[in-house]
């Protein structure tokens, strides 16, 4: 088919080119990296429109779609291409590509190239230029089409798509298929069209799956990628009809996640943004471009005190949600002068109970029983050690074991009318002002009168398919998290220099909408697990490192080669010191101190580099085996960390080279630097970290 070019724009590492076919008018976008545009030949299958809708007015999609795909709806053959503006800035270019239907529908697509990165933004937003009511069932954030545009005909045994497994303590887990493996290949006759849809429902975004996915051309190593950022319902599909593989993606549907929305005459919507990033290169490369994309808001938000990723002290592992004045105090004393940045008091500080039997969530009174003289003193305490003071709330819920908040019906969240009900959690109906504003005055003033400087926010269910107050169960939902992030914002503005973590049972909210408010996230609950360290370079390929929380939870008596192992997986991200810091000997504080002096000279290559994982895959977390070894090279530096598991070898290679200049290894093994890193002496379980001066 007849494709006529509607522009071409490279900026940061990118070139968007738009498409028109000319025998139906569809507009497509081509992402590809910068330089290989002259490459593109693929015209022999149909253009993949830029947007991807159904309105319920129209018919189905035809071809046994029903129940597996919305898409290539009569709602979207309907639009026409109406013009396209590009605009230039300082930093960025900013497409605007504008469609129509004669119906009474608008279609803006906006693409947004950066200088700073090889990751494209994208939003969609519809409009109702009719005179009636239409009702949205699907609205996509973002298409890509015509994969891949540097093949010709069917192309077999070419693509892999790249998808990531996440459930709770096991965070992240990389599946690579080729697409054949999928049954993503056209069939004898283009009539029925292959589709995969998959992604989560819910308030926990990153459960079942991260919203990635990723398509690779193996024989032109090039890897377009593409995540969703919104922390509610989502799904991604990948489709094919013909030679030309599609990927979309955005908000569930009404088929995936109970999703409509009504447009009256002169309304609009616009779905939350996508990212998008075209690489060459892997599934590493690409999912760092799309991480690197947070990055600009990050450090916008950043207070000072994160510039150099303090080690975080977090007391949960000691008291498993039963902190006390005298606990906290004795824990403060200890860690005095050690180099560490924050001292955090995780969940029980309101409640009497361990945290798995307790649910007083909702007033966030503190207990007289446990802290009898309120916080000041420990925070006093905590500030007089040189560390700043933290603490744990789950401020969206409301607790079984507060009956005055479990029962305020009128301010919590509906399905059919029912109170929404988990185990001993309800949920606050954020959407309310004056459940905002009670949360102001329990949280934000909170924070203030007690001078916390550090909150760590918990989200310990999801809400599921969705809840009443809209049009739909679906688009409940996807208001009620705007107004969760909208009041994280609010905390943000009223105490802009307080160091913000992200949590949902560990890693659950993983996603750029809430990342990009915090200057930190829980990479996972598994605390104290073997699998550590796997999840840990996971999260490589999910967020920036300096956001990465990795806990190294140390334990009297534990043997030193354990707290080598725990440290070292500190070192995949932030270090987090978890456990018994006043019952420690020591031998175990050196090795500890040590630890953190290397953390911190690690530190700025943490935070900016490009990461490669070494070793075998592991294919069970509980039960690993082998070895694994994360490089992450800096302008200047770069620091090698290797785990063995069981089953490990004796000695180990690394393609790495440069000068040593510290290493983090327990005694009997050595390290050799030379064309490559070479370890010896290694055990079962052993961590082993090394940073290196690179060689011009």
């Amino acid at each position: 088919m007849n494709r006529e070019i509607l522009s071409v724009t490279t900026l940061g590492g990118l070139c968007a080119v738009y498409r028109r076919e000319r025998e139906t008018g569809t507009a497509e976008l081509l992402l590809v990296p910068a330089g290989t545009e002259s490459g593109i030949c693929r015209t022999d299958c149909a253009a993949e429109p830029l947007v991807q809708a159904k309105l319920r007015q129209d018919d189905a999609p035809t071809f046994f779609s029903g129940g597996q795909t919305m898409r290539s709806s009569p709602t979207t053959l309907a639009m026409e291409y109406a013009g396209q503006t590009v605009r230039p800035l300082a930093d960025r270019t900013v497409i605007t590509t504008r469609l129509q239907d004669p119906r009474g529908m608008a279609y803006t697509h906006t693409l947004t190239l950066f200088a700073d990165n090889p990751a494209a933004e994208v939003t969609v937003s519809a409009e109702n230029t009719g005179t009636v009511p239409l009702t949205l069932e699907m609205l996509s954030s973002f298409t890509l089409g015509s994969l891949s545009p540097f093949g010709q005909g069917l192309d077999p045994e070419t693509l892999v798509i790249h998808r990531m497994r996440s459930h709770w303590s096991a965070e992240g887990r990389l599946v690579s298929e080729p697409a054949e493996d999928l049954q993503l290949e056209p069939s004898w006759k283009p009539s029925s069209a292959n589709s995969l849809r998959f992604g989560c429902v819910g308030s926990l975004p990153v459960r079942g799956y991260v919203p990635f996915c990723g398509v690779e051309d193996t024989v032109r190593q090039i890897t377009w990628a593409a995540a969703t950022t919104q922390g509610s319902s989502w799904q991604m599909e990948l489709y094919r009809r013909d030679n030309g593989l599609s990927l979309s993606g955005g908000l569930a549907d009404a088929e995936f996640g109970a999703w409509s929305k009504t447009l009256a005459p002169g309304e609009s919507f616009t779905a939350p943004k996508a990212v998008l990033t075209a690489v060459r290169g892997g599934v590493d490369q690409a999912s760092r471009a799309l991480a690197e994309n947070t990055r600009r808001a990050i450090e916008a938000i950043l207070p000072d005190c994160e510039r150099e990723l303090p080690v975080i002290f977090n007391e949960f592992c000691s008291t498993w949600g039963c902190p006390t004045e005298e606990s906290v105090l004795r824990q403060v004393r200890s860690l005095a002068g050690r180099g560490i940045g924050y001292y955090v008091i995780d969940a029980g500080w309101y409640d009497d109970r361990p945290f798995d039997y307790g649910c007083r969530l909702g007033r966030w009174q503190v207990s007289k029983k446990s802290f009898p003289r309120g916080l000041g003193p420990v925070v006093d305490a905590i500030h007089q050690a040189g560390m700043k003071a933290g603490i744990w709330f789950e401020f969206e819920m409301a607790g079984r074991d507060e009956p005055d908040c479990f029962q305020r019906t009128d301010w919590l969240l509906h399905r059919h009318g029912i109170p929404i009900t988990v185990g001993d959690r309800r949920f606050w109906d954020l959407r309310k002002p004056e459940v905002q504003d009670y949360l102001a005055r329990h949280v934000i003033d909170f924070l203030r009168d007690n001078r916390l400087d550090y909150l760590k926010v918990d989200y310990n269910e999801t809400i599921g398919l969705g809840c009443d107050g809209a049009e739909s169960l679906g688009e409940g939902l996807r208001g009620q998290i705007e107004a969760s992030t909208a009041f994280f914002a609010r905390i943000r503005r009223e105490l802009p220099d307080l160091v913000l973590e992200i949590c949902a049972s560990g890693g659950h909210r993983l996603c750029h909408a809430f990342l990009e408010l915090g200057c930190m996230a829980s990479f996972s609950d598994a605390h104290e697990c073997d699998e550590i360290p796997v999840i840990a370079a996971n999260m490589h390929r999910m967020i920036l490192p300096r956001q990465s929380q990795i806990w190294a939870v140390v334990k009297a008596g534990q043997p030193l080669q354990k707290l080598y192992y725990q440290l070292c997986s500190g070192l995949l991200g932030r270090l987090c010191l978890s456990g018994e810091p006043d019952a420690l000997s020591a031998e175990q504080w050196a090795v500890i101190e040590q630890g953190i002096r290397f953390y911190r000279k690690a530190a700025p290559v943490i935070d900016r580099g490009e990461t490669r994982r070494y070793g075998r895959d592991v294919p069970s977390y509980r039960a690993p085996r082998g070895w694994q070894g994360l490089v992450r090279r800096g302008a200047g530096t770069t620091l090698a960390v290797v785990h063995t598991f069981a089953q490990a070898p004796g000695m180990l290679e690394l393609p790495v080279r440069g000068t040593v200049m510290a290493v983090l290894a327990r005694p009997g093994i050595l390290v050799q630097s030379g064309p490559a890193l070479y370890l010896t002496g290694l055990q079962d379980f052993d961590g082993v970290a090394v940073l290196l001066k690179n060689e011009e």
